[in-house]
C-alpha cells in the first residue's frame, strides 16, 4: 500500500486532482494506494480524529508519494503542521518517499520539494532522487482533473516506475 499525500488543504486543488492521476496510474500498474487529503483536517490538534488518520494513512504504510504545490517559494504550511503534529519519531522513521511538485509558475516547486526533502530526511525518510517538478499545472490539468499532455504523463509514469523498482 502506498499513501499519496495531497499536500494542501485548498478545496478542489490541482494538487488533489494530480494525486488522483497518480492513484489511477498506480492502479493500472497493479499497486494499491490511498489518498490522504489535508482538506478539513485540524492539523494543530492531536485529537482522536488526527490519530485515526495516523493509524490509517501513516503508521502502517512504508511508502509515500507527496504531491506538493508551490506556496510562496516553498511547500504549504499545512503540510509542515501535519508533520509536526504527528508522532514523528515513532511513525516516520525508515520509510521511503517520492516527491512531485506542482505550480502554476515555471519551476514546478523545485525549491519547495528541496525544503520538504530536507525535513523528510531529518525524519529518517529516504527520498527518491527523481523529484518531478510539474510547471503550469493550471494549463496542463483539464476541467475534469486529467492531464492530457503526453510528455507530462510520460514523465509521471517514468517517475512512478523508478520509485516502484526502488522499493
Amino acid at each position: 500500500m502506498i499513501t499519496i499525500v495531497a499536500g494542501t488543504n485548498r478545496l478542489s486543488s490541482n494538487t488533489l486532482k494530480l494525486a488522483h492521476v497518480y492513484q489511477q496510474l498506480l492502479n493500472q500498474m497493479g499497486k494499491e494506494s490511498q489518498i490522504l487529503s489535508l482538506e478539513g483536517i485540524n492539523v494543530l490538534n492531536r485529537d482522536s480524529h488526527f490519530e485515526e488518520i495516523e493509524n490509517k494513512f501513516i503508521i502502517p504504510i512504508q511508502h509515500f508519494i507527496f504531491i506538493v504545490p508551490e506556496y510562496n517559494g516553498s511547500f504549504p504550511g499545512i503540510l509542515k503542521a501535519f508533520i509536526d503534529t504527528a508522532r514523528s519519531h515513532d511513525i516516520w522513521y525508515h520509510k521511503k518517499a517520492l516527491l512531485t511538485g506542482d505550480s502554476s509558475g515555471r519551476a514546478g516547486n523545485l525549491r519547495g520539494m528541496d525544503h520538504l526533502a530536507d525535513i523528510l530526511n531529518f525524519l529518517k525518510i529516504t527520498v527518491h532522487p527523481n523529484k518531478l517538478p510539474i510547471s503550469q499545472i493550471n494549463k496542463l490539468m483539464s476541467p475534469l482533473g486529467q492531464i492530457e499532455d503526453k510528455a507530462t504523463l510520460k514523465a509521471i509514469r517514468l517517475q512512478v516506475e523508478e520509485f516502484l523498482n526502488w522499493l
